[in-house]
């Protein structure tokens, strides 16, 4: 099947089937997939014009919404986090869209700085599951009980009424929140100034900021990966909106390059990755959270990985 846009020719099977694979392990983690679907339409589609970008974005507003879904039933969505990373990144996403398709039409340089970041990121992420510090244990113990009290339930019934998250405090200064026993409180400033940057990245290359919000606020801000995960894609799932809209709007001033998403592509990419972030965010309860960490950072070292090594090339 021929898509004019991407200018590929791909069996329609493909792209679905791939997002749900990505989607599936990814979204436990609170990350879309779209950073590394990003890779395998360039690199294996030969998709590379900036029209990439909004894409993958186009993506994460078909697929989120089922992953965040299941993250609202179960109520370990924290909204202050939430709204936090909204504001922050919005603005960021816009800007990312306007520097991707003025000054980087060809995203090699770039991509060699994403990739620094992801690999310092990963080193941290693999820094926190194999050297615990001390003052990670009301995480880790907190993340242990939650682990029990799931293995506890028996039908699915009682699987749906697991305790919610209890928010303490939102304000200019602190977002404090209850998981099970253990109080988890983080600086609002930082984590708005995180997201704006996140926004920009995300704006660049459409890969929402999942992949790098999720691992900050678990390595960094030590905050438990089963009550990241939604804030993480919620805040994907609206920058990529906010992304789509602008790049289809800028799109006429740019007639000599892609750069409105290819709809049919992403729509496609998007199917497989609903069902693959809904299982997915089913199935992230029953997995020890060190290896939703481990799956996690596997995929930035991957992703990391390559980035710095084409620059090289």
């Amino acid at each position: 099947m021929y898509f004019p846009v991407a200018g590929i020719d791909v069996n329609p099977i493909i792209p679905p089937l791939v997002a749900f694979v990505i989607s599936f392990f990814t979204s436990m983690g609170g990350v879309s997939g779209a950073f590394l679907l990003l890779p395998f339409q360039m690199s294996f589609l030969g998709f590379t014009s900036p029209s990439v970008s909004a894409t993958n974005q186009l993506f994460n507003i078909v697929a989120i919404p089922s992953g965040v879904w299941r993250y609202m039933k179960e109520g370990r969505m924290v909204w202050p986090l939430t709204w936090v990373v909204i504001v922050g990144t919005l603005p960021g996403v816009l800007i990312g869209a306007i520097v991707r398709v003025k000054y980087l039409p060809d995203p090699r340089n770039f991509k060699f700085f994403v990739g620094l970041v992801l690999l310092y990121i990963g080193i941290r992420m693999i820094q926190d599951i194999f050297f615990k510090k001390a003052d990670k244990e009301k995480q880790v113990s907190a993340e242990d009980e939650f682990q029990k009290l799931v293995k506890g339930f028996k039908d699915r019934q009682a699987e749906e009424d697991l305790p919610a998250i209890a928010v303490k405090e939102f304000s200019l200064t602190r977002i404090s929140y209850d998981f099970y026993g253990r109080n988890f409180t983080v600086n609002t400033f930082w984590v708005f100034m995180l997201s704006a940057v996140v926004g920009v990245i995300g704006g660049v290359y459409g890969i929402g900021g999942g992949s790098i919000i999720a691992p900050f606020f678990i390595s960094f801000f030590g905050l438990p990966v089963y009550t990241v995960a939604g804030a993480a894609l919620m805040g994907t799932f609206v920058t990529s909106v906010a992304g789509v809209a602008f790049y289809q709007a800028i799109a006429p001033f740019y007639p000599n390059m892609a750069v409105a998403p290819d709809w049919l592509l992403g729509i496609l990419f998007g199917i497989g990755g609903t069902a693959g972030m809904y299982l997915g965010a089913r199935a992230q309860k029953f997995m020890p959270a060190r290896i939703i960490k481990m799956i996690l950072a596997a995929c930035i070292f991957f992703v990391a990985g390559k980035y710095i090594f084409n620059f090289f090339k």
